[in-house]
């Protein structure tokens, strides 16, 4: 039952990241956290290395959330040890 849970836990998290990196591309503007009080938010006009970057990390972490998250489902590799 951890197995299941945890599979749907990181589908849903793999691609709600997807969905944030989407969003970015289409807008131009990506989330990626604070700068002193301000929040960073790198566009592609103003700043495209940054925002390649950022945008390739999201794309990494919600993928290799997903594909594990599928994984787990089909018993290929172990749980994570949720405590």
């Amino acid at each position: 039952m951890q197995g299941v849970l945890g599979g749907l836990f990181l589908i849903f998290v793999g691609l709600g990241v997807l969905a944030v990196a989407r969003q970015g591309w289409r807008s131009g503007e990506l989330p990626a956290g604070a700068r002193g009080l301000s929040s960073y938010r790198p566009r592609r006009e103003e700043d495209p290395g940054a925002f390649h970057f950022f945008f390739l990390l999201y794309l990494a972490g919600g993928g290799a959330a997903l594909v594990y998250g599928v994984l787990m489902l089909a018993g290929v590799v172990e749980p994570l040890p949720l405590r």
